[in-house]
C-alpha cells in the first residue's frame, strides 16, 4: 500500500517530524537518526561501551 492510501484509509500512524509530535530533534539535526552521529544520540548509544572501557582503565591503573 502507498503512504497516500494508507493517509487517505487512516492506517498510517507514522508521527511526522516537527515541534508538536514529540520528535523535535530529528526535525532540527539532519544527522540525528535512528544510529545517528549527532553528539546527543551517539552518547545515549554508547555508554555501555564507555562504561567498559573506563572500567578497563581503572583496572589498568590500579595494575600499574
Amino acid at each position: 500500500m502507498s503512504l497516500n492510501k494508507a493517509i487517505a484509509q487512516g492506517k498510517e500512524h507514522r508521527k511526522p517530524y516537527g515541534k508538536t509530535s514529540g520528535t523535535y530533534a530529528k526535525s532540527v539535526d539532519c544527522t540525528c537518526r535512528n544510529h545517528g552521529s549527532c553528539y546527543w544520540c551517539m552518547k545515549n548509544r554508547l555508554h555501555n561501551t564507555r562504561k567498559k572501557e573506563y572500567a578497563m582503565m581503572e583496572a589498568m591503573k590500579e595494575q600499574g
